[in-house]
């Protein structure tokens, strides 16, 4: 289960980021504007990849070839791909609310699974469902962690080059 919700699934959704990063840009700007923008991008991505997160979507992917092949192409190109698109659209806001999304899910899910009474997915042993429940919420710790860290470091270097050029811009306007 852990392989499979934990590394799998990301995986699959890595390979559509980085199949969007190897397009032209020009080929990322037209699908962008296809999709209808940033935000109809991050909704696809968050439904897509929420319902594999569902107990009843892992045990159809255990279960049915078909299940399987829907995941194996629907979280490449459903969530990888528009979450690459739309990334590079949003403001260190928009990127917060989309982490902050995903770590919630994901520790959500996690709780549901340390606390379920009985099995959730008929593919693991409640051992496995445990084991993983913790192993989400820890993923979602730290995701969440990752990016409050972000913004203690980085980006106010950027602001201040902009106001030092606007105030030396003053300065030489006033001499």
């Amino acid at each position: 289960m852990t392989g499979h919700m934990l590394v799998q699934i990301p995986l699959l959704a890595a390979i559509g980021i980085l199949a969007c990063r190897l397009l032209p840009a020009r080929w990322q700007g037209a699908l962008l504007v296809a999709a209808g923008g940033a935000i109809p991008c991050v909704l696809l991505a968050v439904f897509a990849s929420s319902y594999w997160m569902l107990p009843r979507a892992l045990d159809a992917a255990l279960t049915n070839p078909l299940a399987e092949a829907v995941k194996f192409t629907s979280l490449p190109v459903l969530v990888g791909l528009p979450l690459a698109l739309a990334w590079k659209q949003f403001s260190a806001i928009g990127r917060g609310l989309v982490l902050t999304n995903y770590s919630s899910m994901l520790a959500v899910l996690g709780w549901l699974y340390i606390a379920a009474p009985m099995r959730v997915c008929n593919g693991y042993l409640v051992g496995q469902q445990v084991g993983v429940g913790w192993l989400m919420v820890e993923l979602a710790v730290l995701i969440f962690a990752g990016w409050l860290a972000t913004l203690f470091v980085g980006g106010a270097p950027v602001a201040v080059d902009k106001v030092d050029k606007l105030d030396q811009s003053q300065r030489a306007s006033r001499t």
